[in-house]
């Protein structure tokens, strides 16, 4: 199986998991970076950096895209177009920070994608227009760390 078709497991392993802000523990509770992380856990190992308490509304006051800048330091900014298993990085508003992520599973017309939200738990979402509209970057894994 190849790496990208193991994050894409992974990931759907967390299916079913109720969203619980801040937490990072498939079954119990997740939210959207917690899914990352557990991802990373399970295919690549040891978390790379401790992630500091956050609030619902991450760095919307401050402005900051601190979520974007933490995908810069760990993964690969992808160029082209994403493939399975890539990071996908999502503005929720027009205007607002980037503080939502999602893993990439299926492309072309029956795309989807896999991600933690609020009031819905882990679950496999069509990657449909406003989904696609709502992207402002995607990422690869990194091949080692």
């Amino acid at each position: 199986m190849s790496r990208d078709a193991q994050i894409v497991d992974a990931a759907r392993g967390w299916i079913g998991t109720p969203y619980l802000h801040q937490a990072s523990l498939k079954g119990a509770g997740t939210d959207c970076l917690g899914l990352l992380r557990g991802v990373w856990r399970e295919v690549l190992g040891q978390e790379p950096e401790p992630v500091p308490a956050y609030t619902p509304d991450w760095s919307e006051p401050q402005r900051e895209e601190r979520l974007w800048a933490a995908a810069c330091r760990h993964l690969v900014p992808r160029a082209g177009a994403a493939q399975p298993g890539d990071v996908l990085l999502f503005r929720m508003r027009s205007g607002a920070v980037a503080k939502h992520l999602g893993i990439l599973a299926r492309i072309g017309p029956e795309g989807s994608f896999i991600h933690a939200y609020c009031g819905h738990g882990v679950l496999e979402s069509p990657l449909s227009q406003p989904w696609r509209r709502r992207i402002v970057a995607s990422f690869a894994f990194p091949d080692e760390v």
